[in-house]
């Protein structure tokens, strides 16, 4: 069986190898994102996407956007993805209730 997604870095390429070195060098720097779970972190990567990221035991996500790491969301309900100013962008009309629910509580946007 095909795995999406790896921890095995003998499967990474030279770029996704790269990657994993920017997220512990971002780590290090400016430690994980303040809404980022400190248990059980690992590096993964998606053989799809080609995304390296860390995850933990509560399966949250952090990236690199841009020069800053930061948690990736992935909303409960549509499943759309994005960093908290990518979903901040979408259009809310016909938006689900949960999708909705999950950006306030995220302060991603203001209850209305």
């Amino acid at each position: 069986m095909y795995d999406i997604t790896t921890t095995d870095l003998s499967k990474f390429g030279y770029r996704e190898i790269v990657m994993a070195k920017d997220l512990l060098t971002a780590w290090v720097e400016g430690g994980l994102p303040e809404d980022f779970t400190n248990d059980d972190v690992t590096i993964m990567m998606n053989r799809h996407s080609s995304y390296v990221f860390l995850t933990n035991s509560e399966h949250e996500v952090a990236m690199m956007n841009g020069e800053e790491l930061e948690s990736f969301y992935t909303l409960p309900y549509s499943g759309a993805e994005g960093f908290k100013d990518e979903l901040a962008d979408l259009d809310r009309d016909g938006m689900d209730a949960e999708d909705i629910s999950f950006m306030v509580d995220l302060g991603i946007i203001d209850e209305d």
